[in-house]
C-alpha cells in the first residue's frame, strides 16, 4: 500500500513508497519543481513546507541552505526530506518551475470615480518661535478644517513625516480622518481583495482616474488548515490558537500582495489609503478574528452582516497608517459579500426577465431575479473541481488538463500552457465526465461500460476506470475511476439541486430563464456546454449563457471608487431574500433526483 503525499496548493495526492524523497514522487507525478543542483541539495531551490505527516529528520545540507529557525518552522528541502508515512507539504510559488494560473480578470464598467478619500496639496509654515501652533492644528488650518481628527497611528508619525516633506505634503482625508500624508502630488491608491475559499485577486486603483495599476493573484495561505470552509471553521474552533493562525495567514499574504503590487509602479504599500475587502461570510470573519462557532453550526448565523469601516492598522495592514478597510455587507451565514460584489459587478438585479447567476467554487452561491423578486442560496459543492478527492485531480497549474474531446479510442486533450499533462483541473474535469457519458463510457448513475469495447476502460483498483492519457501519450499516466466519477455527481447534484430550489420558490421553470451568469474564477474556464449536457447547467440556449469572469473583483473595485456603490451595496443585501436549504423540506430527495447525469 503507497503512502499518499500531498502536494498543496496545486491539491495533487500521489503515492509514494516508504524512503523515497519529496522531489522524487514530484517529478514522478510530473509536478515541475526547480532543481537547478539535479536534486543534489547544493541549489536550495527545491523548497517546500512539511504541514503534516511523517519524514526523516532534517541533515546538515538543509540546516546550512535554510537555516535553522526556518528547518524548526517546517521548511525542507525536497530533495533532502524521504518519506516514512502519508505527508502533506505546502509549495511556496517560487519553488515551482513555473507558476500556478490565477484568475483576476473581470469584465470593466465604466464608472465615475467617487471615492471615499480625496486629495489635498498643503503648503505649510514651518513653525517658530511666534507660531507654535502643534503640527496637527497647523494641517487643519491649512485645510480650514477644525473638525480634522488624526489615528493614533497616523499620529505618531506626523511631526516626523511633515519636516522630512519640508512642510510641503499631500493630505489623504477619508471624511473628517486624515489617512495619510505623503511627498506632494503623490497619487492616491486603493486596495481590492476578494478573499476566495481557495484563492485570492488583489487589485491596486487610481482613486482619481478608476484605472486598475496592477493586478495579482495568489493562493489562500489558509488552505494548509483545510481544505474548504468547514475543515477551516473546524480548525479555528478545535485547535487553541487556530482562529488566529488563519487570521494572521490571510493577513500575511494580503501585506505580501500589497507590496507586489505597489512594487510594480514603483510605489510603496504606504501610498495605499483606502481598501476594500469582500469574501464569502466565512473568509469575511476569519480575516477580522470573530467568532466562527455558530457559522458551523444550524442555523448558520453570521456575527456580523452589516457593512463595516474599520481601520487597517487594527487588523495588521501594512498600508497608510490611518486608512480604513471597507467590507461589504453579507447576506447570510454562507452567502457573503463576494456575492454582492458579484451582483453590483454584473447588474443581475436590474436585468430584465428571469436572470440566474452562479458564482461557482467550493461553495456555490447563486442568485435568481424573477417575478419581481431576488432569491440567493448556497450550495456545498465541495472540492471537487479544485480537483480534491480526485485521485488525478489538481488545480489549474500547468500540465493540468483542461478541456478533452473523446473521439472513439483516441483523447485529445488540452493543458495549461500546453505542457505534458500531470493531472486533472476542474475545466478538464467537467468536459471529461460530459464527453464519457456522451461517448457511452458511463451511464446517468455514473457507472463505467466495462462491456463497451473501448480499449481504455478497464478494471482499476477503485473499480472501473477510463485512461485519459497514456505514458507513451505525455509522460504520466492518468486515469478517471469510478469513485471520481461520484464526486462529480455529488458537486453537480448539490449545484443542480440549489438552481431547482430557487426555481420553485420563485415559481418558474428552467425554461422561463432568459440569462445565465457564470462567475468565478473555475466558471471562466469551463466548457458551458459541458456543464449543459451533464445536467448541472439549466437546459436552455447556449447563447443565453454568459461567462463574467472574477465579477467579485470588479464589484470590489467598483465600491472601491465609488461611495454610492458602497450604499446599492448594502441596499442589494437588503433586498436579497436567503433560501437556507438545509431547512428546505425534502431536500434530500430533490438532492438525489438531481445526482444523474442527464
Amino acid at each position: 500500500m503507497g503512502l499518499e503525499v500531498d502536494f498543496e496548493p496545486i491539491g495533487r495526492r500521489v503515492l509514494s513508497v516508504r524512503g523515497e524523497t519529496i522531489l522524487d514522487v514530484a517529478q514522478r507525478a510530473g509536478i515541475m519543481l526547480t532543481s537547478i543542483c539535479g536534486g543534489a541539495g547544493a541549489c536550495g531551490r527545491c523548497v517546500i513546507r512539511l504541514m503534516s505527516g511523517q519524514v526523516s529528520i532534517p541533515n546538515i545540507t538543509e540546516e546550512l541552505e535554510l537555516g535553522k529557525e526556518d528547518v524548526v518552522a517546517g521548511w525542507r528541502l525536497a530533495c533532502q526530506t524521504e518519506i516514512l508515512g502519508e505527508v502533506r507539504v505546502h509549495i511556496p510559488p517560487e519553488s515551482f518551475v513555473t507558476a500556478q494560473r490565477m484568475q483576476t480578470e473581470g469584465q470593466t464598467l465604466p464608472i465615475d470615480p467617487d471615492p471615499a478619500v480625496r486629495a489635498f496639496n498643503v503648503d505649510l509654515a514651518p513653525p517658530t518661535l511666534d507660531d507654535l501652533r502643534s503640527d496637527a492644528n497647523r494641517l487643519r488650518d491649512a485645510l480650514d478644517s477644525s473638525a480634522l481628527t488624526f489615528a493614533a497611528p497616523l499620529l505618531r508619525c506626523l511631526s516626523n513625516d511633515l519636516r522630512s516633506l519640508n512642510f510641503h505634503a499631500t493630505v489623504f482625508i477619508r471624511g473628517t480622518s486624515v489617512v495619510g500624508l505623503r511627498p506632494v502630488r503623490s497619487p492616491a491608491l486603493g486596495l481590492a481583495v476578494d478573499i476566495g475559499t481557495t484563492k485570492l485577486a488583489a487589485y491596486l486603483v487610481d482613486l482619481s482616474s478608476g484605472e486598475t495599476l496592477a493586478s495579482v493573484g495568489a493562493m489562500n495561505p489558509q488552505i494548509a488548515f483545510g481544505e474548504d470552509v468547514m475543515s477551516r471553521i473546524g480548525h479555528a474552533i478545535i485547535h487553541p490558537g487556530g482562529a488566529e493562525q488563519l487570521r494572521s495567514a490571510i493577513v500575511e499574504t494580503l501585506n505580501e500582495l500589497a507590496r507586489d503590487l505597489c512594487a510594480q509602479i514603483n510605489r510603496q504599500a504606504e501610498d495605499i489609503v483606502d481598501a476594500v475587502v469582500v469574501g464569502n461570510t466565512a473568509m469575511h470573519h476569519l480575516f477580522l478574528g470573530l467568532p466562527v462557532k455558530q457559522l458551523g453550526q444550524a442555523p448558520y448565523v453570521a456575527a456580523e452582516s452589516a457593512a463595516l469601516d474599520l481601520p487597517a492598522y487594527d487588523l495588521g495592514l501594512e498600508i497608510s497608517p490611518g486608512a480604513f478597510v471597507h467590507l461589504l455587507p453579507n447576506i447570510a451565514g454562507f452567502v457573503g459579500s463576494d456575492h454582492v460584489a458579484m451582483l453590483l459587478a454584473s447588474g443581475l438585479h436590474e436585468r430584465k426577465g428571469v436572470v440566474l447567476g452562479m458564482d461557482i467554487g467550493t461553495n456555490t452561491e447563486m442568485s435568481l431575479v424573477a417575478q419581481g423578486r431576488h432569491l440567493a442560496c448556497s450550495t456545498a459543492s465541495g472540492p471537487a473541481f479544485e480537483g480534491a478527492h480526485i485521485q488525478f485531480g489538481m488545480r489549474a497549474a500547468p500540465g493540468a488538463i483542461e478541456g478533452v474531446v473523446i473521439q472513439g479510442e483516441k483523447v485529445l486533450i488540452k493543458t495549461v500552457e500546453d505542457m505534458p499533462p500531470v493531472g486533472l483541473c476542474g475545466s478538464g474535469i467537467l468536459d471529461l465526465v460530459a464527453q464519457m457519458r456522451r461517448a457511452g463510457i458511463i451511464n446517468s448513475r455514473g457507472a463505467m461500460n466495462l462491456a463497451g469495447g473501448n480499449p481504455r476502460v478497464r478494471n482499476g483498483a477503485h473499480g472501473g476506470e477510463f485512461v485519459v492519457a497514456t505514458t507513451e501519450e505525455g509522460g504520466t499516466e492518468i486515469t478517471f475511476s469510478r469513485s471520481d466519477t461520484n464526486e462529480i455527481q455529488l458537486a453537480k447534484g448539490a449545484i443542480r439541486a440549489g438552481v431547482n430550489i430557487l426555481l420553485q420558490h420563485a415559481g418558474v421553470t428552467e425554461g422561463d430563464i432568459d440569462e445565465v451568469i457564470i462567475a468565478g474564477a473555475f466558471g471562466t474556464y469551463l466548457n458551458v456546454q459541458s456543464g449543459i449536457d451533464i445536467g448541472m447547467f439549466p437546459r436552455v440556449d447556449r447563447h443565453r449563457y454568459k461567462q463574467v469572469g472574477n465579477a467579485a473583483g470588479v464589484g470590489a473595485r467598483l465600491a472601491l471608487l465609488s461611495k454610492a456603490q458602497r450604499e446599492r451595496a448594502k441596499e442589494l443585501a437588503r433586498q436579497v431574500e436567503y433560501v437556507e436549504l438545509t431547512a428546505e423540506g425534502g431536500f434530500a430527495s430533490k438532492f438525489a433526483r438531481a445526482l444523474p447525469f442527464e
